[in-house]
């Protein structure tokens, strides 16, 4: 039995190399593995804030979006409010127009009416005129006889007045 060895022996070296590891180990965790896991947390850290940032931009763009948007459509609401506000303007500035010019034309009739009117009596006096002229001249041609002026013209006047307003009073 003296040629059986143990399977894993116990000398020095062994034990040397163990006591080595652990104190590599503990050197290396506190030298490499705090701060690299520190590095890691803090990078960790530094990406999700990134990433809460980026959706709180997203966020915020998309409701200033929604509020431009909502602005927008004001805007063209309140365009057409000016434009229907404009014809509606417009179509009263026209209706006051087109009225304005149908009273000028009832006033520039009624003016007409008028001076028709009054051209129609200018004429008639004038024919009155005429007609006495001419019944003086007949009437002293038939009587032959000078009466006085002015007794001729009532009589003629008269004549006319009462042949006139029969005449054309129809």
């Amino acid at each position: 039995m003296e040629n059986f060895k143990p399977f894993i022996g116990m000398d020095f070296e062994l034990i040397a190399q163990w006591a080595n590891t652990l104190i590599m180990f503990l050197i290396i965790k506190k030298l490499l593995f705090k701060p690299v896991t520190a590095f890691m947390e803090n990078r960790k850290l530094e990406v999700a804030g990134a990433f809460t940032e980026a959706e709180e931009a997203t966020a915020k763009a998309n409701q200033m979006r929604k509020e431009y948007e909502l602005k927008i459509e004001e805007a063209k609401e309140e365009a057409r409010e000016i434009v229907k506000d404009a014809n509606l303007k417009a179509q009263n500035n026209a209706d006051d127009i087109i009225k304005g010019a149908h009273e000028e034309a009832k006033r520039l009739a009624e003016k007409a009416q008028v001076e028709i009117a009054r051209d129609r009596q200018k004429v008639l006096n004038e024919l009155k005129d005429e007609i006495s002229g001419m019944a003086v001249m007949a009437a002293s041609k038939i009587i032959q006889k000078d009466i006085d002026k002015t007794q001729h013209e009532k009589l003629i006047n008269d004549f006319i007045q009462e042949v006139g307003e029969a005449k054309w009073q129809n």
